[in-house]
């Protein structure tokens, strides 16, 4: 389908390119992704141009760039985080390392409310999401800045008689107020509004899919019961009839506490008829004594690879009859480094060397690799799903092995010293690190750091402070979890790394704190109203044997950006309780951390 007014999206390998592409459709705006090195043709056939984010620094002499000509066709472009360094820097303004990077929470102050095109409808203080470690130190020619944040001087800039706009804050996440008055801004002044809804989407996805799987061929698609591996069931037997999709569910002995019967019995009344297939053990032994979080991630998408192949000869299926299908959104792509300029910050189970393989041998169909979740749910419910349904918390593809932490992290003695002249600035407060560390996201790059636990007795605002404060301070830290118990407890403990085996045993502790968890939201009318609550395991103890629990409610939309949820005391007192009764569980923590720096999983 032609349309004529179309927004670019030129991605420089940030996290969030697809979700503004997101983010403009749902504003009624026809997007495309496109490389920054296409035909200038391509780009002078555009609307607008919008400059994606990117894990490099434009002053480095390999960065990605953009021929300046591009900016210069008479087309508004709208330059976000990197596309903004860059813009500034092709124009003759000068781009440095910042003096204090922003991750996280930042509040927009203004300049000039009259100058402003881009901001029109704003009003001053509003809270904007930064993940950026370099900074816009001057100007281009022509240029006016009308807003900036504590420390960012320019987070927004406009050249409105060019139709140039900068602004260093993310307004496609959801955490940006008024982020998406910003954005339908820019394309009321591209002049492409309306050009763009689901149903366009659906006629164009049934359209692909008929030209890409050929008639003979069928599709073989894992479903986890999670909300994308349905929905994709849906779509794929909306466009190809029922009979050319069958649905297996692989259990790898990571699934939640009664989960396959509880699927079977709910996705039935979809006309979703599941095919279990037990490799529980091959899961268990092929797991065991490994650590690395990117190495697990990349068994687990291989095992499930062999699981398949298993279960097709245990079903007499003609292996050259069937494609694979799989429940892949984009954030699992770019978290994967799936763009051109993407840094990868943990590997997919549904994006290894071996499936990345049979991509390019087109045996694998993805129908909704381009969406996110939001947009997921809402295709569910445009499908037929139930809204309580759509609704369900996110659950990781490989399952709970990724909430199992088996990796040690020694203490370095220099980042706890930071940590304890930091801490030291407000009263009661304590703090530890501890001997493990979490995939993070720092600036679109990969981190793997330290976890920070801290005690004391402080609103959940000022531990949101306090936690971003230590994040953007420490570098070598990317998470700060809340101890909870008393701050005697706290200075007592013991946080003794402990071995840990991927097996049983430990998994059914993990399934019995997550079935817990669940029980109590479920009780107390509040799982709706949290987007994810991953429970993570920990090998930490005072004896061998005994492990910790990390609670992790957040607040997101689409994954690629979230903030911890605040629940009432009176909640997180019962979810403790409950927890504890675990004889293993010895303590329990509240993950603080915002995405970024910290991904909502830990692995």
């Amino acid at each position: 389908m032609k349309h004529q007014n179309v927004i670019g999206i030129v991605d420089f390998g940030g996290q969030y390119a697809h979700l503004i592409a997101s983010r403009i459709r749902r504003l009624g705006a026809y997007s495309e992704i496109l490389g920054n090195d296409e035909p200038i043709e391509t780009y002078s056939k555009l609307s607008g141009i919008i400059l994606s984010g990117g894990p490099e620094s434009v002053y480095e002499p390999d960065s990605p760039s953009l021929p300046v000509e591009v900016l210069k066709l008479g087309i508004p472009v709208l330059g976000i985080c990197y596309g903004h360094q860059l813009m500034m820097k092709l124009l003759g303004g000068e781009v440095k390392k910042a003096g204090i990077a922003e991750y996280g929470r930042a509040a927009l102050d203004f300049i000039d409310t009259s100058k402003t095109q881009l901001l029109q409808g704003f009003g001053g203080g509003e809270v904007v999401w930064m993940s950026h470690g370099d900074e816009v130190t001057r100007l281009p020619s022509g240029f006016t800045r009308t807003a900036s944040s504590q420390d960012c001087e320019y987070a927004v800039v406009e050249n409105p008689t060019q139709k140039w706009f900068g602004i260093q804050l993310h307004p496609e996440v959801t955490h940006t107020e008024k982020g998406s008055v910003l954005l339908e801004n820019f394309v009321k002044i591209s002049g492409a509004e309306g050009t763009w809804n689901l149903k366009q989407f659906l006629d164009l996805k049934e359209e692909e899919l008929h030209s890409i799987v050929p008639p003979d061929k069928k599709i073989f698609l894992l479903v986890s019961g999670g909300v994308d591996s349905t929905v994709s069931y849906l779509l794929l037997s909306r466009a190809l009839g029922k009979d050319r999709v069958k649905g297996v569910l692989i259990d790898t002995g990571f699934m939640r506490k009664n989960e396959v019967a509880d699927l079977q019995s709910k996705l039935s009344p979809q006309g979703i008829q599941l095919h279990v297939h037990d490799s529980s053990e091959l899961f268990y032994s092929s797991l065991k004594g490994k650590k690395d979080p990117e190495e697990k991630r990349k068994i687990v998408g291989n095992l499930f690879l062999q699981a398949q192949a298993d279960c097709a000869k245990s079903l007499g299926l003609n292996a050259d009859e069937w494609l694979l299908g799989q429940g892949t959104i984009y954030p699992d792509t770019i978290e994967s480094g799936g763009t051109k300029h993407s840094h990868t910050i943990k590997t997919h189970h549904n994006r290894v060397e071996a499936i990345q393989k049979l991509m390019e041998e087109g045996k694998v169909v993805e129908p909704i690799k381009d969406l996110y979740k939001d947009e997921v749910r809402e295709l569910g419910n445009y499908l037929g799903l139930p809204k309580e349904w759509t609704g369900r918390h996110p659950f990781p593809g490989p399952g709970l092995v990724v909430r199992m932490i088996a990796q040690e992290k020694p203490i370095e003695e220099s980042v706890q010293k930071k940590l304890d002249e930091l801490v030291e600035r407000e009263a009661s407060l304590q703090a530890k690190l501890l001997p493990v560390a979490s995939v993070g996201v720092k600036g679109d790059q990969r981190s793997y750091a330290h976890c920070a636990a801290i005690s004391g007795d402080k609103t959940w605002d000022e531990l949101d402070k306090i936690s971003t404060a230590i994040t953007n301070q420490i570098s070598s830290v990317n998470r700060v979890v809340l101890f909870l118990g008393k701050s005697q407890d706290f200075q007592n403990a013991n946080f003794k790394f402990q071995e840990i085996d991927l097996d049983k045993k430990d998994s059914d502790i993990l399934r019995e704190a997550d079935a817990a968890v669940e029980k109590v939201l479920q009780k107390r009318k509040i799982y709706d109203q949290i987007w994810q609550m991953p429970v993570v395991l920990l090998p930490l103890g005072s004896e061998s044997g005994k492990r910790s629990i990390v609670l992790r409610p957040v607040d997101s939309q689409e994954a690629m950006t979230a903030s911890f949820f605040r629940l009432k005391k009176d909640v997180l007192d019962e979810l403790v309780s409950e927890v504890l009764k675990i004889p293993q569980i010895e303590y329990l923590f509240f993950d603080l951390t915002n995405k970024p720096p910290g991904t909502i999983e830990w692995e």
